[in-house]
């Protein structure tokens, strides 16, 4: 493994741009030797997937795996992925120099079953560059340009093909045929109940998204919310959708960071937000968890996260989710344990967020038409891919989803048992 020191591959990094500028450059057809052997070296290093690849002249490479086929247009695709397979691919899949037959879902999540199983899988280290990069991401200033990058491309976009509450988190399927409206509303209840609401209690929630947890705590548990969000759109939304639906005067939606958040609150939840914050702030998380609670307060956490810590693609951070990182559960504990913070509860909802996926990207299906209107084709093609990439990654199980309820330390009057998440809920 001491090549991996000098570049992907063995490719020292001073020669990577000059053997780029070679191949791309090559008005020769034929596909080289030392060509196939190089994508023989990639998928060797991705775990021997069970895809093909079928080159610009026709030819296949080891054929032996039916549909699943990247297609290389040319050979310059073919060097990009080779010197920079983290940022290439997914550049070159969103312009349409690399197209993937057998379906894109089936595809990535052969890609992403051979780098879990693989021992030799760990190409993509989390060095000192990455954590960098999440350190750098998730300050005050650059949190608010991740945000904007990502959730601000305008409420029209997302309406297209989120639910009618607009939740951009997992849904929970209480049966396999729900509707996604219909585990949309029952994962809202899922937190809610974890939670064990009561009326006339305070919630404070960091990252309220279009603000559907806040409204539905306070129409269905009758609690006062304060809901804190730093992307512009989404606050004139949820302050719009509560106004017009009576809910006002019990929902106060904050522009504002977490990190400013005061008061005592009988409840503290986060849905989706994790995942911004950046595992060096995680402690500063804690600190602003436990002041907010009341000494009998308890909270929940729900977040993409990981069973290994690898560092999220080049190609997300840069051209999707700029700052995003899911935590393992042990990263997680940094928020908990210096604050001596009780942890109640752990689920994992992974299955329910590769459906949650599957309805998301049926959906932006639908609407290619006009979402290309809205921006262009490779706007559209990387979107596809960013959704696809996403539902692989959790039937893979390479990615999880977790929801952490904890507890001020001495809490006594918690559920015995998780029957209550099952009951018929009660009106208020």
């Amino acid at each position: 493994m001491k090549e991996e020191k000098n570049g992907f591959l063995g490719i020292p990094l001073t020669e990577r741009g000059q053997l780029l500028a070679q191949g791309a450059e090559s008005e020769d057809g034929r596909v080289w030797g030392i060509e196939r052997w190089l994508v023989r070296k990639l998928l060797q290093k991705m775990g021997n997937p069970a895809v093909a690849v079928r080159y610009w002249d026709g030819s296949l490479h080891e054929n032996r795996y039916g549909p699943l086929t990247l297609t290389l247009r040319d050979r310059g695709a073919l060097w990009r992925l080779i010197t920079n397979p983290f940022l290439n691919f997914g550049d070159d899949y969103s312009t349409g120099r690399i197209e993937i037959e057998g379906g894109l879902v089936n595809f990535l999540e052969a890609i992403f079953h051979a780098q879990r199983d693989w021992p030799d899988a760990r190409w993509q280290d989390d060095t000192l560059l990455t954590r960098l990069l999440r350190w750098q991401t998730s300050t005050l200033s650059a949190a608010r340009n991740n945000i904007h990058h990502h959730y601000d491309l305008g409420n029209d976009f997302y309406k297209l093909w989120l639910d009618e509450e607009m939740a951009y988190t997992c849904a929970y399927f209480p049966t396999a045929d729900a509707t996604l409206e219909e585990a949309q509303f029952a994962k809202l209840d899922h937190v809610c109940r974890k939670l064990q609401l009561k009326p006339g209690e305070s919630v404070v929630e960091a990252g309220c998204g279009w603000g559907g947890l806040a409204r539905h705590m306070a129409r269905y548990y009758g609690v006062q919310v304060r809901a804190f969000n730093i992307s512009k759109e989404q606050v004139a939304y949820a302050r719009e959708r509560a106004k017009q639906e009576g809910l006002a005067d019990r929902i106060e939606y904050v522009e504002d960071d977490y990190r400013n958040i005061s008061g005592k609150f009988d409840a503290f939840v986060s849905v989706g937000m994790l995942e911004h914050v950046g595992v060096e702030r995680y402690r500063v998380l804690g600190e602003v968890v436990a002041r907010s609670l009341k000494p009998d307060g308890r909270g929940l956490i729900h977040s993409i996260g990981q069973n290994r810590a690898r560092p999220v693609s080049e190609w997300t951070q840069r051209r999707i989710f700029p700052g995003g990182y899911p935590p393992t559960l042990r990263e997680m504990m940094e928020i908990f344990e210096p604050q001596g913070l009780s942890v109640n509860d752990v689920e994992n909802l992974r299955l329910h967020y590769a459906r949650t996926l599957e309805y998301w990207l049926r959906r932006f299906d639908h609407h290619r038409e006009t979402i290309t209107e809205m921006y262009d084709e490779s706007f559209v093609r990387a979107w596809q891919l960013y959704l696809a990439g996403s539902q692989a990654n959790f039937s893979a199980g390479i990615l999880q989803l977790y929801q952490v309820l904890f507890t001020k330390p001495g809490k006594n009057d918690i559920a015995w048992t998780r029957a209550h998440l099952y009951q018929p809920r009660t009106e208020h």
